[in-house]
């Protein structure tokens, strides 16, 4: 039996998505060969494990109440989480707390979604402990968060995309030079934050004053803002690709229906709204997709491409938007809600079996890691001149 630690809230405004993503994560293992522990990291940066996490009404009500704080030592081939072992003080003996084992970990799942989690920062934790987590590493999990270096990236592809500009928050200080330079875009146009996903801080404007509005309110949220052109009375298709390198396996396209000009937070996750994602299959959408023979495999072409483009492990969706006959790649999201077990479900694919192929293929990167060379021994220290004064 392996210890799984599913990590999943951090210091994100899509905290809560990722509550929702753990919890289906914890409930839909297989049970026989992982023990699913809990790692929630609360608004506040605090991580903390106990049974009480497993339950979702625990989150609802705020009553964790057996919850410990708990840590990781950044050492390499420490894979224990810890925590502070209080002892009650006792009769001519000081109180001292210490430093105990809350359980040894072979392997991280991610699902933590958006920033500190989804970008790459605490990928970057795991890799210095040599720990297996499943997902994109920590360059790939970071331009993939990064719209304006994904696009880059996928500009260096030939990966066909929308007209963009892009500017940083200082650059707002001369409203009027950044405005004169969005002029070579065509209205309408959509107003993001580069490092944020579920629709928030994004706005879709249709003249000069609302482009205003719209920078100042994704300046909120990142220091890096992205401008794109729309595209008139699209079809927004949706495909989800699992795997590592060459072996990769994707899922059925689908077409959510209804929206034509944004979904938003609310539209995607608030229970009874419009459209509501908080169960994925009470979205309106038509799954498989109606696509065309020609269509359909231009649009997994490329999504295989833009996930091998950023060197994507385990699982992502690539968001497109189709004009007529023309395909462009809106974005990819390398920690998608509820891993988009969805998308594969309709090929029979079911999301324990999802969660176990992507642990599997957490254990392979990390396999793969270990093959290459970090260090050589080396006589530089008694070669080199520096220090001989000292």
């Amino acid at each position: 039996m392996e210890n799984v630690g599913v990590i999943f809230g951090g210091r994100s405004v899509e905290h809560e998505v990722s509550v929702i993503t753990g919890m289906q994560i914890i409930e839909n293992m297989d049970k026989s060969k992982y023990n699913p522990i809990p790692i929630y990291i609360n608004k506040d940066g605090k991580f903390l494990s106990g049974e009480s996490l497993k339950n979702f009404k625990s989150y609802k009500t705020g009553n964790f109440h057996d919850a410990e704080e708990v840590f990781f030592k950044p050492e390499f081939n420490n894979h224990n989480l810890y925590y502070i072992k209080h002892n009650e003080k006792k009769l001519f003996k000081p109180a001292f707390d210490e430093v105990a084992v809350y359980e040894k970990i072979d392997l991280i799942f991610f699902a933590l979604h958006g920033t500190f989690g989804e970008d790459g920062c605490t990928q970057g934790l795991f890799e210095l402990m040599g720990m297996p987590y499943t997902g994109c590493g920590v360059m790939s999990a970071a331009v993939g968060m990064d719209k304006i270096t994904m696009r880059k990236v996928f500009e260096s592809e030939n990966i066909p995309m929308t007209k963009y500009e892009y500017f940083y928050r200082e650059e707002l200080n001369n409203l009027e030079k950044v405005i004169k330079k969005c002029e070579n875009l065509n209205f309408p146009l959509f107003v993001k934050p580069a490092n944020l996903g579920s629709s928030i801080g994004i706005s879709k404007v249709k003249d000069t004053l609302e482009l205003t509005k719209a920078l100042e309110l994704a300046a909120n949220y990142d220091r890096k803002i992205i401008v794109e052109e729309a595209v008139n009375n699209p079809r927004e298709i949706n495909i989800a690709v699992l795997g590592y390198e060459d072996d990769l396996l994707l899922s059925a396209c689908e077409e959510p229906i209804g929206f034509k000009d944004l979904l938003k937070y609310e539209d995607k996750y608030v229970a009874g709204s419009k459209g509501s994602k908080s169960s994925q299959k009470n979205q309106a959408k038509k799954l498989p997709a109606d696509l065309s023979e020609k269509l359909e495999q231009e649009i997994k072409d490329l999504a295989k491409k833009s996930f091998k483009s950023i060197d994507g492990s385990g699982v992502a969706r690539i968001d497109f938007l189709v004009d007529k006959d023309k395909v462009f790649v809106n974005e990819i999201n390398t920690l998608p809600g509820s891993i988009a077990f969805y998308l594969y479900e309709v090929n029979g694919l079911k999301l324990q079996e999802l969660i176990s192929k992507l642990i599997e293929l957490g254990k392979k990167r990390s396999e793969d890691r270990k093959r290459s060379m970090y260090s050589i021994d080396s006589n530089l220290f008694n070669m080199t001149s520096y220090g001989a004064k000292i």
